[in-house]
């Protein structure tokens, strides 16, 4: 299994790959949204919650191959993590 984690905002954002189990999107340690099986490229969506009520989207790309897999997050359409960095 391969990890991705990042804070923005307070808010702890996790993007978990289990390879042919699929991907999933944790936001404060609730689930979002999961992709099952094996693919070398898919998307997650979530959202943020804000003080004043609210919500920033959230997307997770990941891809990648055998060896190697990335996750860039996006909140709205401004990137705020990329594993590739």
């Amino acid at each position: 299994m391969k990890t991705f984690q990042t804070t923005y905002k307070g808010r702890e954002i996790i993007v978990e790959n289990r390879w042919f189990k699929g991907e999933k999107l944790y936001v404060d340690g609730s689930l979002q949204d999961e992709n099952r099986g094996l693919s070398f490229r898919s998307s997650l969506y979530g959202v943020l919650p804000a003080e004043n009520g609210s919500e920033e989207t959230l997307k997770a790309s990941v891809g990648g191959g055998l060896l190697r897999v990335q996750c860039s997050i996006f909140a709205g359409h401004k990137l705020i993590y990329s594993s590739s960095d």
